[in-house]
């Protein structure tokens, strides 16, 4: 097998190619030609593309921008929202250009393809409506922009061969930024035409101790009087067990290894082990592919909740879209790892996807990082949410997409659940029941080991109609009220809370009085990040953690949402330019809220933390009324302004907030210092913090996230950037413009301030500041060497910082 399109062999989490003589997998990645628009003729091989746009996949044609308000519009009710008077929407799925119509045209060559061999073309995602075609030709189509589908193509190909997607993004398809194009990794995989099939084999651990571990293998193949050999391998590369068998039922092998002493995987320990599976015939390699996965057992039980290798534990988890910020949805394994570095950090161990299938990096991030992973799949099933959505293929395409999503991930250990669903309509009534139980029946009968979710926000009705009695587990939306209700008429034993808080904020924005509020609306359409606001649906975390902590039988959490996203930005939807969410943990941009620092004082029991809000620039409000909150993993604190103390707090049960925050209500703003000193649980000073007034913005400062990249020309290092004052004391209202170059073996990729209401596109080398920092994106190129980031704004002293760009 010859090509001239680069060869990679790249490690699935569910394939690798271990010899090139058996399979190939080719990465059809650079030299794409792109048209936004409608061309009648463009899948013919012959078609004249020269002047279209050259760009690489994954890629997301919307992104670019520009923001514009007319773009979507809708006059609509949001019914999940509570909403009953429909009103204007300009930023519910972003203000992005996403909708309408785009072709993709790739040449490649294949020469010399033998005649038992096949080849693959696969898709991992295609935002929306595929249509394929590879010279001239129809190979296939699929509806679901975000499920994984595949076409045989060895009776189209030629040695030379042009490949077109056609994709179609409706308007009103979506209730957030849904991206648009090829924006997931499309490749071919070659090999014999007797081989192991794709996504054909299925592992799982049906008996899990500390001295020995029953490893069931099965493997689907196609061809006749083949013999396979499984082989496990531990982190190490050293073979812990094997087995060779002739004997296959159906074209499908079944072995039953043992692992002894296995190392398990968790969150904690996040062991991996590799089965390399080889199909012989007459001696001779046919095919090799192997599959990691984890030994790690699973339980659900009531009076008992969720144990993971035999010790019960509780989900700290968030809920993640898509979007990947000031990329869009274009796919990029680098910033995917930054976004579970930085929940890890704040001691979250387990991703739901929100509310579609997850990409195979994302859940090989997981299982390499240790994160629990509840894998969603739809957010309609037959009643629609929006005009356009999945509703139009559900009865049509729910098995087959269903089928792709289990059979392409089920050997992940990170999944540890389902999700058939997320607040459907079909919750109403009789139908939605049966429904329910159809797609839980298919996720058992593809894969028996994982339980089935879905996310309810109608629980009255679901309690009435046996819609979450049915369910393996009822997930709660919301509806603390009704926790204790459910858990009597529910007859599971337990309830996930399968989606809280939707609490709201904007990174570095407060106002005053500080109270809590419900759906609170300002003239500058920020939120206040006291963490004091919320929705008219939900509520503020504290509500969530008393469950979490007083009520064994509630097993865990997902909080909406981990990272703001494009699109949904309640409690603004209804107001220009609000275009983004303010639901995060952290911002767009993957800046920390002081939210942030609230779940890591409760989740990250490693470490210590510490942290003071709101920021301490207050000019005008001299003598004021300006309370202090403290997050922290300790007890009790005592506050000093201007070496004054304003007292010591200790947490305690008087109200939800004071079991959970330290808060001084009756500070008074004065210029200076102000410092928090914690103590332990004896009474000793375990650690101080301290923040203080800044003058004018004078410096520009850098610092790297990371300091090196990888020279494949798709990592990306995240630069913070923020000004100090000629004190080095950070300015945390500067909202400069500020210029960006990048020099050297990488590019500039992208900015972002984490403004909602921002209509500065990201892809250009400027952008002001927002609550005086932001973020900036640079691209390696395929070159090690040193990569050089300057930051310049007027009357500010400039800014720079060295990146390494390495093999």
């Amino acid at each position: 097998m010859r090509t001239t399109t680069s060869i990679f062999f790249v490690c699935f989490l569910f394939s690798l190619t271990i010899a090139a003589q058996t399979r190939q997998i080719i990465d059809l990645k650079e030299n794409w030609k792109f048209a936004k628009g409608s061309y009648n003729d463009a899948y013919q091989k012959n078609f004249n593309d020269t002047k279209w746009e050259t760009v690489s996949v994954p890629h997301d044609w919307a992104i670019y921008g520009p923001f514009d308000k007319e773009i979507d519009k809708q006059t609509v009710a949001i019914l999940q929202n509570g909403e009953k008077t429909p009103t204007e929407k300009t930023g519910r799925t972003g203000a992005l250009p996403y909708i309408g119509e785009g072709w993709y045209r790739h040449t490649f060559k294949l020469t010399d393809v033998a005649q038992n061999e096949k080849v693959l073309l696969t898709f991992d995602g295609a935002m929306s409506e595929p249509q394929v075609y590879l010279n001239g030709k129809k190979v296939g189509s699929w509806n679901y922009g975000y499920n994984y589908f595949y076409f045989d193509i060895t009776e189209y190909l030629e040695d030379t061969n042009v490949l077109a997607v056609h994709l179609t993004n409706r308007d009103k398809s979506s209730r957030w930024y849904p991206g648009a194009g090829l924006y997931r990794k499309v490749q071919l995989i070659v090999k014999n035409k007797e081989s192991i099939n794709h996504w054909g084999t299925y592992i799982t651990t049906p008996l899990v101790s500390k001295n020995i571990a029953k490893v069931n293998v099965k493997t689907e193949v196609t061809g006749s009087n083949l013999e396979l050999k499984t082989t496990i391998l531990n982190a190490e590369g050293n073979e812990v067990a094997s087995n060779t068998t002739t004997t296959n039922f159906n074209n499908q092998f079944e072995q039953i290894l043992a692992v002894n002493n296995p190392n398990l995987w968790s969150p904690e320990m996040p062991y991996l082990y590799k089965a390399k599976s080889e199909v012989y015939k007459n001696g001779t390699l046919l095919d090799a592919v192997t599959t990691i996965f984890g030994i790690r057992d699973i339980k659900y039980e009531a009076g008992k909740g969720f144990s993971l290798n035999g010790e019960i534990r509780k989900f700290k988890g968030v809920c993640l879209h898509h979007d990947l910020g000031p990329i869009g949805s274009a796919l990029n394994k680098s910033a995917l790892r930054r976004q579970l570095q930085i929940l890890k950090d704040m001691g979250a161990d387990a991703v739901r996807s929100a509310h579609n299938m997850p990409s195979l990096e994302q859940l090989e991030l997981c299982d390499e990082m240790g994160i629990m992973f509840l894998a969603e799949s739809f957010d309609e099933w037959a009643k629609p949410k929006v005009d356009n959505g999945y509703h139009l293929f559900f009865e049509e395409d729910v098995e087959k997409d269903l089928i792709n999503l289990i059979h392409a991930t089920r050997n992940h250990p990170s999944i540890v659940m389902w999700s058939s669903g997320n607040e459907v309509p079909d919750q109403w009534g009789a139908e939605g029941v049966k429904r329910a139980k159809r797609l839980q029946d298919i996720f058992h009968r593809e894969d028996p080991t994982r339980p089935v979710t879905v996310g309810m926000d109608q629980v009255g009705n679901t309690m009435k109609s046996g819609f979450g009695a049915l369910l393996d587990i009822p997930g709660l939306n919301y509806r603390v009220h009704l926790y204790e209700e459910a858990q009597e008429k529910f007859p599971q034993g337990f309830i996930l809370g399968s989606e809280t808080a939707s609490t709201v904020s904007s990174r570095g924005i407060y106002k005053f009085p500080v109270e809590k509020a419900s759906m609170k609306q300002y003239d500058d359409y920020q939120c206040s990040s006291y963490d004091l606001e919320y929705c008219s649906w939900s509520n503020l975390p504290d509500d969530d953690f008393v469950l979490q902590d007083d009520k064994p039988w509630v097993i865990g959490e997902f909080v909406w949402t981990g990272f703001d996203y494009l699109g949904e930005p309640t409690p603004y939807d209804d107001k220009w330019p609000s275009r983004s969410s303010y639901f995060g943990i952290n911002d767009l941009a993957g800046l920390p809220k002081d939210r942030f620092y609230l779940y890591r004082s409760r989740w990250n029991t490693e470490d210590e933390t510490l942290h003071i809000l709101p920021h301490w620039n207050w000019e005008g409000r001299e003598g004021e009324t300006t309370p202090v909150f403290v997050y922290t993993s300790y007890d009790s604190a005592e506050l000093f302004v201007n070496g004054k103390s304003m007292g010591i707090q200790k947490k305690n049960d008087s109200t939800k907030q004071n079991r959970y925050r330290l808060m001084w209500m009756d500070v008074k703003y004065e210029p200076g210092t102000v410092k928090v000193v914690a103590f332990d649980k004896e009474g000793n000073t375990a650690a101080e913090k301290e923040i203080k007034t800044a003058g004018k913005p004078y410096k520009i400062v850098l610092t790297l996230e990371n300091k090196t990249v990888k020279a494949n020309g798709d990592d990306l290092a995240f630069v913070r950037v923020s000004v100090v004052d000629k004190n080095g004391i950070p300015c945390p209202t500067a909202t400069n413009q500020l210029k960006f170059k990048v020099k050297g073996n990488g590019s500039f990729r992208a900015a972002c301030n984490g403004d909602a209401t921002s209509l500065e596109v990201f892809h250009n080398p400027t952008m002001k500041l927002f609550s005086g920092q932001l973020v900036v994106l640079v691209q390696s190129s395929k070159t090690a060497g040193d990569i050089e980031l300057s930051v310049k704004g007027s009357g500010l002293k400039s800014g720079k910082v060295t990146i390494q760009s390495v093999e």
